[in-house]
């Protein structure tokens, strides 16, 4: 792993696993020291030909669901229709995130996804068939599940195992960014 790979991703684990809704998490950074963070690594590593999808992706995973929404929607193509379909899931507006997620299409990042996903899914067949049928990633199913989490309690098993795969889904997507 490189150490901008190393960096970025260390912004998406900390501080956990971020809320299926637009809640803000404590230990999230401020929107102005993630644009700073982000500047210095990419002056360091130089510029990735993907930097503002890296950037609407990280300010999503860190709570800044307006400041992504204005990146993401400038985007044009699948990368920014993707962080615009997490971010409308996350804020939530759930048929507007299926509206992207119908702009995404099969997205190169969902067979990475998948594949992150099988583990976790390893406990829950009903939720692997609903999010994987035929070993693929169904990002409206995701939708959906999410959707009926939402009313329930952030300790609920089903609604912390989505909170990991809303992880996994933001790593896939930062590593197809990267390589891209």
């Amino acid at each position: 792993m490189s150490s901008l790979t190393t960096e970025l991703h260390a912004l998406i684990t900390q501080p956990g696993p971020a809320a299926l809704g637009p809640e803000a998490r404590l230990g999230v950074l401020g929107q102005a020291d993630l644009n700073r963070t982000l500047d210095e690594l990419f002056r360091r590593h130089g510029q990735p030909a993907k930097a503002e999808l890296i950037r609407a992706l990280l300010l999503l995973w860190q709570d800044h669901l307006d400041a992504s929404h204005v990146l993401s929607q400038g985007i044009e193509g699948p990368d920014g229709s993707l962080v615009h379909g997490i971010m409308h899931r996350r804020e939530p507006d759930y048929w507007n995130s299926k509206y992207w997620f119908r702009r995404v299409g099969q997205h190169p990042s969902f067979a990475d996804l998948a594949k992150r996903a099988q583990p976790l899914l390893a406990g829950d067949a009903k939720l692997t068939a609903q999010l994987l049928p035929r070993g693929e990633w169904d990002a409206f199913a995701f939708v959906d599940a999410v959707e009926v989490a939402a009313g329930k309690p952030a300790t609920d098993t089903r609604h912390q195992l989505l909170r990991q795969l809303q992880q996994a889904e933001t790593e896939s997507a930062l590593a197809w960014f990267q390589a891209g």
